[in-house]
């Protein structure tokens, strides 16, 4: 028998309620599905902002306990529930001129439409294991703000090393590299501390090891932090930098940190032949598990300024323009580029990032082997600047400045906001 009555059946999908409305038929709840449907049911969907209703039945749409086979049934016969309506078409603000359609087959747009979409085309992405934290140590206990630098310090090797390595771990930065803050009265015109097996960065890197023994530990190999003249390099007496001493000095700086357990030496000296020499010295004293991350392309650049005020490593005369390249050279990467890889180079360095990413692609585009950029300290204390001074948002300026580096082709890079930036990726 017929009933008059409506059947109502309220449900949630996430904040929002159904209520089905039914008005049966004799002939709709069948027991056989052999039973001709021949009344066409009215099934309307009403979406409301309600909140649930006591008794509601489960899933997206209260069910009717009917077989799979008298739901098709039911379509078959022409039964079909109504859907809610289509939407109407968004009205333009008043004013729009009315045009045709333009005769493009490809809107790009399309593509771009919601946030979902965005994600599920983003070519480039970057997680904390992109990134690399460069960190500076010195000999004492307390740690010393860097002035040019906000938010980054003198680490004493002891204590807040380690505490900064622990919080860049938690948000997934496991890769470190490492710049030391030498005393004045260890400084000489040949570098000789920079190869002392118990001096200040070997010390520092066995201690990491015997704490995290799955850190990845980066270590700058170049002599201006131990020079008592400032530069990269041994100074002749008339201001020549000597390039093949220096290298000599170099080969037994790299071995010294492979001994203390260092996972890549990094030369950033830009001195000739420097990669090579490096190699074969580390393979001979056993170390050829000893990665080599060479400054491939680094420039004489204006944006280091703040970084030599970290390490209080100023030239004291002249500059580094007969080692570093010219900011306005291209191909000249190209040159560095081809005697990395023959020397046996395992990663390339591009520096500065942001300024110089028509090269990191160069290289990227040159060069099957991984890329890496150096965020510099002059970039990150823009960036800073930028935000205290609220003309910019810091953190979307960070994010996206590392995103460009990426998407120019460097696989990791080396930035002082890895700290942050990783907190930013896990959301906190």
């Amino acid at each position: 028998m017929a009933s008059a009555a409506m059947l109502n059946a309220p449900c949630n999908i996430g904040a929002v309620k159904f209520e089905v409305k039914l008005k049966p038929s004799p002939n709709l709840f069948c027991a056989r599905p052999s039973v001709k449907l021949n009344r066409r049911r009215v099934l309307t969907i009403r979406a409301s902002k309600e909140g649930h209703d006591n008794g509601s039945s489960s899933g997206p749409l209260g069910k009717m306990g009917l077989t799979d086979e008298e739901c098709e049934a039911a379509v078959v016969a022409g039964n079909v529930p109504e859907a809610p309506p289509v939407p109407p078409k968004p009205a333009a603000p008043a004013g729009t001129p009315i045009v045709s359609s333009l005769p493009i087959n490809r809107r790009p747009r399309r593509n771009r439409r919601s946030s979902a979409a965005r994600a599920a085309f983003q070519e480039t992405n970057i997680s904390p294991a992109n990134l690399v934290y460069p960190l500076f140590i010195h000999e004492g206990e307390e740690d010393t703000p860097i002035g040019a630098m906000p938010g980054c310090y003198r680490l004493g090797w002891r204590h807040g090393l380690v505490e900064e390595v622990a919080k860049a771990r938690d948000v997934g930065v496991n890769s470190i590299v490492l710049f030391p803050k030498v005393p004045d009265a260890l400084k000489t015109s040949t570098g000789d501390e920079a190869y002392n097996d118990n001096g200040l960065v070997p010390r520092t890197i066995r201690l990491l090891k015997d704490k995290y023994p799955d850190l990845v530990i980066y270590t700058d190999v170049a002599l201006d932090p131990y020079s008592s003249d400032g530069h990269d390099g041994i100074v002749r007496e008339d201001g020549v930098i000597m390039n093949d001493e220096t290298v000599h000095q170099l080969c037994k700086q790299a071995v010294a940190q492979a001994r203390a357990g260092a996972d890549v030496v990094s030369p950033s000296d830009m001195m000739d032949g420097r990669v090579g020499a490096i190699r074969a010295a580390l393979d001979a004293e056993g170390f050829q598990h000893v990665s080599i991350m060479s400054y491939t392309a680094k420039y004489a650049s204006s944006f280091y300024g703040p970084f030599r005020e970290a390490l209080d490593s100023n030239p004291r005369f002249g500059d580094k323009k007969t080692y570093q390249m010219n900011p306005a050279n291209y191909r000249e990467a190209l040159v560095e580029l081809q005697a990395d890889e023959s020397e046996g180079a395992d990663i390339l360095l591009v520096k500065p990032g942001l300024p110089y990413l028509d090269i990191i692609r160069l290289l990227r585009d040159k060069s099957p082997l991984p890329i890496a950029a150096y965020q510099v300290s002059g970039e990150y204390s823009m960036i800073k600047a930028g935000g205290v001074l609220k003309m910019i948002d810091e953190e979307r300026v960070m994010m996206e400045s590392l995103m460009c580096l990426r998407r120019a082709g460097a696989d990791i890079i080396l930035t002082y906001f890895a700290l942050q930036a990783g907190r930013c990726m896990c959301g906190e």
